[in-house]
């Protein structure tokens, strides 16, 4: 189904420029940008992706990851096709780089998955798999659907995306998780065919004039961006401009896609960079892709007592008020909290629309 899409221009030409992302795709008729969703049909810019997902599937919320957001309840996830960078070592490029639009489900509308969320309980609906940046028109349907009845909604992102869709696409969520892929813009410009500080500023954004929960995943590749400088300063960075609240996640990365040369990260690799972040003020740093009880506990920043014990995705010791309060000293925890934590575990849950 295609659906007309937002943030575009005709140039002289003939060409359709398109606004959405710093990409600036310049689309000829009958063409697609690099995303390969948005398309120029018959002089118009259309989302050729609306309604039709590649996947359905009810997570944990800490697998997105959010540690900080409605701990333990489950959370409805799932992507279209196509993505608008263009990272070597993506490890959904089944989803993100696909070209074969036949493996995307039939058609679900937003009422559709609003409703499978009450149905199923679930707390949330994350657009994630691939970047729901690219398929926003939907994105934004499904946020409005779901927020009519109650569901938040979270985008898991790189946040390359152009400033005034930037505002319209995140005042519809409520979390977010950002891809912080590198503090060297080498690194965007020849990995992943972007730039750094488009995303920093959407972490600025993000952080000083939205309401919007967010924390920061950073993969870390052996030799590429796992440096202990690396890490000083994009730490320092996150402290200074986007201050201590912000929880981090530091991910083990996996040969894939077209970085098949590049060893696993090990584990000493993350918590390191974690105890980097750490020591820089970063209140809330996580270990990710590893089992590391320790990075994955959040304390509680003054009197560092156990607030969330977890094993891998499986909550326990949970020792925050309703309205997440250190039990031991009453000091706030980042985040958003509503009552007990829930009870969703490990639990992967396939679903399909009929």
């Amino acid at each position: 189904m295609f659906k007309n899409g937002r943030y575009w221009h005709e140039l002289e030409d003939g060409r359709l420029q398109c606004d959405l992302c710093p990409r600036d795709c310049k689309i000829k008729p009958g063409q697609r940008g690099l995303c390969f969703v948005r398309a120029n049909v018959d002089g118009q810019m259309v989302l050729t992706t609306y309604g039709r997902s590649s996947g359905f599937c009810i997570d944990p919320v800490e697998k997105k990851p959010l540690n900080h957001f409605y701990p333990g309840t489950p959370i409805l996830s799932f992507g279209t096709a196509g993505c608008n960078l263009t990272c070597k070592f993506c490890q959904n490029h089944d989803i993100s780089k696909s070209r074969e639009f036949d493996k995307l489900q039939s058609q679900a509308s937003p009422e559709m998955i609003a409703q499978a969320c009450l149905k199923t309980k679930c707390k949330s609906v994350a657009f994630t798999y691939n970047d729901p940046v690219i398929f926003m028109e939907y994105a934004i349907d499904v946020a409005k659907a779901c927020r009519a009845v109650g569901i938040k909604t979270v985008a898991v992102t790189a946040g390359y995306i152009h400033a005034d869709a930037r505002k319209e696409f995140f005042s519809h969520m409520d979390g977010a998780n950002v891809d912080l892929k590198s503090f060297q813009e080498d690194f965007y410009f020849k990995l992943c065919s972007a730039h750094l500080d488009n995303v920093l500023e959407t972490l600025v954004y993000l952080k000083h004039e939205t309401n919007v929960w967010f924390e920061i995943t950073d993969l870390l590749i052996p030799g590429e961006n796992d440096s202990p400088q690396e890490i000083d300063q994009m730490t320092q960075w996150v402290v200074k401009e986007l201050g201590t609240d912000v929880p981090m996640h530091f991910s083990a990365f996996h040969p894939d896609w077209k970085m098949l040369d590049k060893p696993r990260t090990p584990p000493e690799t993350l918590i390191r960079a974690r105890q980097i972040a750490l020591k820089n003020g970063v209140r809330y740093a996580y270990t990710g892709n590893v089992h590391h009880e320790e990075g994955d506990t959040t304390y509680c920043h003054k009197c560092q007592a156990v607030l969330i014990k977890r094993d891998w995705y499986e909550l326990s010791d949970y020792q925050l008020s309703d309205d997440g309060n250190c039990l031991q000293c009453g000091t706030p925890c980042a985040g958003r909290f509503d009552g007990p934590a829930g009870e969703w575990g490990r639990k992967r849950v396939p679903l399909r629309f009929k």
